[in-house]
């Protein structure tokens, strides 16, 4: 799915250059759907969707999805110690394990939406299996609330891991990608980084994530509004807010979705954490919005802001807020039944069914 070179935009950040969806494509599947056993436009958005995906694909009808693939971004973050988390850090590690043993929630969902799951350990606090360590940054990033996230090498280093984990599930055939993230205090750089990109005081976005009480919420205000005024100076060069006010998963995150879209490669985006890296993202290579579909929105404040900036409308809304990709593989299957009706239907012509064309003229007068 790599760009044509006629369809090159600009180079930005050291990733490649995002070409459109086509729209020549895209302009045929809107036809096409036309033509289908249906009066126009019954399926909703159903139709735009399965547009979408041919205009990726650069095909009409589009294909199925053959090989679906969720990458979920495993990080520790400091800030994490200081109590801005209903749980300790040690879950990240132990849920990585989890995810192995296939007992996670992205594991269960993504069997019934016909996906496979890889995790990578990009900062886990701990030694993880070196099958999923190949790319590890380092253990832990800073607490962004009075240090930074990352160095400067760390922080290319992750950029780097992100593109690389984007480019071997491609070359290994996954035709669509999903973001997971499992870190426990991820969410706040998630926010930090949103409520910086979009202007938003602390309080109206952060959110409860992983359930913390208020004693907990006001904790993690406080962190959020001091890793801001770090983050701010920066806000306007997105490798430079990476370092400061991220983390080294959601800035490999943030390389995956950018390199997805240089490779023309559709994504589903899942939460507020995934979110997060993907404004960055748009940041790092223009125009790579245009390969990504929001899954869902979640319960986290943030989360809404930053579809908002991205002008992203989200399938779903079930009051999700687990992360792991669960709410981007939970709206898969209304992908596929996009790309199924768009493929599989029949039109009026094979049919042989009638269109409203085809009815003849009643003369009112007679």
């Amino acid at each position: 799915m790599d760009a044509r070179p006629e369809e090159l935009g600009t180079v930005t950040d050291g990733f490649g250059a995002v070409a459109a969806p086509d729209a020549q494509v895209r302009a045929a599947a809107q036809l096409r759907q036309t033509r289908l056993t249906k009066p126009g436009g019954a399926l909703g958005r159903l139709e735009t969707l399965g547009n979408w995906v041919a205009a990726c694909q650069g095909v009409c009808p589009p294909k199925q999805f053959e090989r679906a693939r969720v990458v979920v971004f495993a990080g520790d973050h400091g800030v994490a110690r200081h109590g801005v988390s209903a749980y300790p850090s040690e879950v990240t590690a132990q849920m990585v394990a989890n995810f192995l043993g296939g007992g996670a929630a992205v594991n269960a969902v993504a069997r019934v939406a016909d996906a496979t799951v890889r995790v990578v350990d990009i900062a886990v606090d701990a030694d993880t299996d070196p099958g999923i360590s190949q790319h590890k940054v380092r253990r832990s990033s800073g607490s962004i609330d009075r240090e930074d996230a990352l160095t400067a090498d760390e922080v290319a280093a992750a950029l780097a891991a992100g593109r690389a984990i984007a480019d071997e599930e491609i070359d290994a055939g996954a035709d669509l990608l999903i973001a997971g993230d499992m870190g426990i205090g991820n969410t706040t750089p998630a926010t930090v980084l949103i409520a910086t990109l979009t202007s938003t005081e602390p309080v109206a976005a952060v959110g409860r994530g992983t359930g913390v009480d208020d004693a907990g919420w006001i904790r993690k205000v406080a962190a959020i509004r001091d890793a801001m005024r770090r983050a701010r100076p920066v806000a306007k060069e997105p490798v430079d807010l990476l370092r400061v006010a991220a983390g080294a998963d959601i800035a490999a995150m943030a390389g995956f979705l950018a390199q997805a879209a240089v490779r023309r490669t559709p994504v589903i985006l899942d939460g507020l954490v995934v979110t997060a890296a993907a404004l960055v993202a748009e940041d790092l290579a223009a125009g790579a919005r245009d390969w990504w579909l929001a899954g869902h929105r979640s319960t986290e404040p943030a989360h809404a802001l930053a579809l908002t900036n991205l002008r992203l409308d989200p399938l779903i809304d079930l009051e999700m807020r687990l992360g792991e990709g669960s709410g981007a593989l939970t709206a898969l299957p209304i992908l596929r039944a996009a790309v199924a009706t768009l493929t599989e239907m029949a039109t009026f012509d094979e049919a042989g069914v009638s269109t409203a064309e085809d009815v003849p003229a009643v003369d009112l007068h007679k």
